[in-house]
């Protein structure tokens, strides 16, 4: 049975049924840059994760050549993208950050759930992206980190990020109510753990993504995340590791169109 996350303020777990497709229409990013400007605790949109299990055949990205070219081939310039994850003038950061911690959990979480059918754990028994990277879990409950299907992590970060985004004291309801002085470590935390799941898709599933029609909208989540990561430096430059080929060129185009680069100069939340 799969199961729904459904976002008010924070995200509601209800047992459902499997969710529909994402909207692939060229609509969907001027939609969803309207949606940031609004307080993340506003926001109402429907995503989930299905965690079904079957016998589709594992299929993997061999080359790092083979992403970077068909990545090209769909991204056009970065110039909107770079300019929406600026923080606007008299913004609260932490605000800023709350909002996005909030769309990029949606994103994620929708995208997974198109190739959660080619995702189980006969065919992704363990996280990986590629055979040099595995990301091993843990939380409050493990005294040490242990290795889990894919399928089992995703859904484990999903509810671990929930219960966060639950948690009033962490991300509180009211505008301008303060946040928590972890609050930006945190949210560093959840940024790294989040890019795990677009690694092994990239990795381990990308010719799935492309059979549905869902290269562009992932790439183009993709380098959102990227750009508003490199911002605000939340990902160290190490935590990249099996994309970093990727990234790079993501973010050197970026720089190219925009004259800067945070990537190299690792700048630091304001």
């Amino acid at each position: 049975n799969g199961h729904t996350i459904k976002t008010t303020r924070g995200f509601k777990r209800t047992q459902q049924g499997t969710a529909a497709s994402p909207d692939t229409s060229n609509s969907y990013y001027p939609q969803y840059q309207q949606q940031q400007q609004q307080p993340y605790q506003q926001q109402q949109q429907q995503s989930a994760v299905n965690n079904d299990s079957n016998n589709h055949n594992y299929n993997s990205v061999t080359s790092h050549k083979d992403i970077k070219h068909i990545v090209e081939s769909t991204l056009g310039s970065g110039v909107a993208l770079a300019q929406a994850v600026k923080l606007p003038r008299d913004e609260n950061i932490n605000e800023w950050l709350a909002v996005h911690v909030v769309d990029f959990y949606n994103q994620i979480n929708m995208l997974y759930g198109t190739i959660t059918e080619f995702c189980s754990p006969k065919t992704c028994p363990r996280m990986t992206a590629t055979s040099e990277y595995e990301y091993l879990w843990q939380d409050s409950n493990l005294t040490k980190p242990v290795s889990v299907s894919a399928p089992k992590y995703v859904e484990s970060l999903m509810l671990w990020i929930q219960s966060l985004l639950d948690d009033e004291n962490i991300f509180p309801p009211m505008i301008n109510q303060p946040f928590p002085p972890q609050f930006q470590s945190l949210v560093k935390t959840i940024m790294k753990r989040l890019f795990r799941i677009y690694a092994h898709i990239y990795c381990h599933h990308f010719n799935e993504v492309i059979e549905l029609g869902l290269n562009t909208l992932l790439n183009t989540s993709f380098k959102h995340f990227l750009l508003f990561s490199d911002e605000f430096n939340l990902i160290a430059n190490k935590d990249f590791g099996p994309l970093q080929t990727l990234v790079i060129e993501m973010l050197v185009q970026d720089d190219d169109d925009n004259g800067n680069n945070n990537y190299e100069n690792n700048n630091e939340i304001p």
